[in-house]
């Protein structure tokens, strides 16, 4: 029944529905062929998707048991990773898949900022251990690029975003955790103009590794003086390896490894204590040079977005391989005789996919991971046309622009959460050999728990969305959310099939209008307590609403697909899955959204009334 998983690849991908929301449902085809997507064509995107599809399942895939079952260790102060990621990611770079939406200074090939979510997508699909590696090196690519100066743009950005150096982010401290504000590295100003930086820092992704020749911290310090709080914050590069004046890497900068976590998932990724200057020798330099001290916490924001969209990724590509591996396992798993004839003792045993609560568990992670999907793309693909419209037509870039912000916090968060939960329905569609080596399902599990905690806890988004998003641009961006939701479901009301389910989203929107009225009246009215008590029921709310629209506006788009459709067609039982994953996500969880507005509503202080000896005795 049972074959050890490594001797399977577990990797799966529905190439199908990646084409269907890329194509017609977000009609990414208007904007190809334009500036800066003048190179791309629809058929290119089909090629690049599916040659990727095949090379991360045959060449990452099955690294994700061997990352899980080596680990990373610390041999003499280096990581040693796990067999075969070295390989893996020289193989990776020249592929040219991870910098497929670089510009071409970089030696990108310019593609849809939708093409590389999809990409990112497959890619955790198929080892989210090894892709911390290259995806912390991208962030560190972006940040420089962006923010550095020329020179720091040239010295750095040609060896990051061709693979020939790794990065990292180094935020969080042992005395801090979230509260970036108390980190306590410093950094003092050399007569040369660079800074000795000295500090620890914890819980680094990919913090060391024997892949890369050299690695490119960015670590936010202290300079001597500087403001308490995250206003006196600085950001450096901090090289792993100094390098001198021609390019070449000169002597180790003081940057060691304390420790390697031991984890319960992504065994694969190294999370690191890294010490810096623990013998006064680390250098570093400020991100955009002198004249940008103290501006770390803005400069690191946006790494952060690029972070958090890519950890919703994370979520979405472990997410949806499980999903799949549930639905070959139910497909071909044998157990039990049909409802129709269970009281036959002879009555034939049928796959369990024909089980009336394995079909509710299939469609209920079909949905989810689908939806998922299409909130990332309609938050990328805001992206792509707000590169479009970039100094052609402000208001189409700001109203771009100001939905990509509202809808980081949902893709983080939310999507992490529903990772776990699908990855968690996956194991019980598997019944007790779910929760053995045997299947790949109880490693997605383990893996996908720390979506939900990185890049800022899942709290940590909801309070930036209610405390942040909600009143940017005035309050415009949610007024135009809202305005959106509410014009798909008076143009749908009446639909033949989706019509009651339009309404029901029509109620969820009107719910969660109000509810973002409360917050507003809490914050003006004194009661700011209440803010952090509901913001993560806040943040589901909104993002069951927006799931729930997309999912019902490609049905809707189904439906017309599948009349048009000659009967026996392969799409048709494509088209009709949409449907179905729509009703049932409107059904079961959008129609729970005015519940949730109700229960905010009723203001319940329970837990800031119970005192602390309260919560267990003695």
């Amino acid at each position: 029944m049972t074959q050890p998983a490594h001797a399977q690849n577990w990797f799966k991908v529905n190439l199908r529905d990646y084409y269907f929301l890329l194509f017609e449902q977000f009609r990414l085809g208007e904007i190809l062929g334009r500036a800066p997507y003048d190179g791309w064509s629809e058929d290119e995107i089909r090629t690049a998707l599916s040659e990727a599809a095949r090379f991360f399942g045959e060449r990452l895939a099955p690294l994700n048991t061997v990352g899980d079952e080596q680990g990373c260790k610390l041999v003499d102060g280096q990581v040693r990773t796990p067999a075969g990621f070295k390989e893996a990611w020289k193989e990776l770079w020249e592929t040219g898949w991870k910098g497929i939406s670089l510009d071409s200074e970089w030696g990108g090939a310019g593609a849809p900022q939708a093409v590389y979510a999809l990409m990112t997508e497959m890619v955790n699909g198929a080892n989210p251990a090894f892709n911390t590696y290259p995806d912390l090196a991208m962030g560190v690519g972006e940040l420089v690029s962006t923010l550095g100066t020329a020179e720091q743009r040239q010295r750095f950005c040609p060896n990051v975003y061709s693979g020939k150096w790794g990065g990292t982010m180094c935020l969080t401290e042992p005395q801090a955790g979230s509260d970036v504000g108390l980190a306590r590295t410093r950094a003092v100003r050399n007569p040369d103009g660079t800074y000795s930086i000295s500090g620890t820092k914890l819980f680094i992704t990919a913090g060391d590794q024997d892949i890369t020749e050299n690695i490119i911290h960015l670590v936010l310090a202290r300079v001597d003086g500087a403001p308490a709080g995250t206003k006196g914050l600085t950001l450096f590069i901090v090289p792993k390896i100094r390098i001198r004046p021609d390019g070449s890497l000169g002597q180790p900068n003081d940057v060691t490894v304390g420790r390697v976590e031991h984890k319960m998932g992504i065994n694969g990724s190294a999370t690191c204590v890294l010490n810096f200057g623990e013998n006064d020798s680390c250098i570093g330099e400020p991100v955009g040079g002198e004249g940008k001290l103290h501006q770390g916490m803005a400069q690191m924001f946006r790494m952060m977005n690029h972070a958090r969209i890519g950890t919703g990724l994370q979520a979405l590509g472990v997410a949806a391989v499980a999903y799949l591996n549930a639905l070959q396992y139910a497909r071909e798993r044998k157990q039990g005789a049909s409802i129709k004839n269970w009281k036959d003792a002879t009555a034939p045993r049928v796959p369990i996919i024909e089980h009336v609560d394995v079909r509710r568990m299939l469609l209920d992670m079909k949905a989810r991971v689908e939806g998922l999907r299409a909130l990332a793309l309609k938050l990328v693909i805001h992206v792509d046309r707000a590169r479009v419209a970039s100094g052609k037509d402000d208001a189409a870039v700001a109203y771009h622009q100001g939905q990509v912000d509202l809808l980081v916090p949902l893709i983080k968060a939310y999507g992490s959460d529903q990772a776990f939960r699908i990855c968690e329905t996956a194991i019980q569609v598997h019944g007790g050999v779910g929760y053995t080596k045997d299947f790949p399902v109880e490693q997605y599990c383990r893996d996908s728990k720390i979506f939900s905690i990185y890049e800022g806890t899942n709290h940590i988004q909801a309070m930036d969305l209610v405390g942040r998003k909600l009143g940017q641009a005035g309050g415009n961006n949610m007024r135009v959310f809202l305005g959106d939701v509410a014009t798909f479901v008076a143009a749908h009301g009446q639909h033949p099939v989706i019509g009651r389910e339009a309404k029901l989203l029509g109620e969820a929107q009107e719910a969660l209008m109000g509810t973002t009225m409360k917050f507003m009246a809490w914050f003006t009215g004194g009661q700011a307590e209440l803010v952090p008590l509901s913001a993560n029921r806040f943040l589901e709310m909104m993002s069951e609403v927006c799931v729930g629209w997309l999912l019902l506006e490609g049905a809707a788009l189904a439906h017309e697909k599948k009349k048009a459709l000659p009967e026996g067609h392969p799409d048709q039982a494509f088209y009709a899955g949409k449907i179905a994953a729509a009703l049932y996500y409107a059904r079961n969880v959008v129609a729970t959204v005015p519940l949730k507005a109700q229960l905010i509503a009723r203001e319940d202080t329970t837990p800031l009334e119970i005192p602390d000896a309260g919560f267990a005795g003695a």
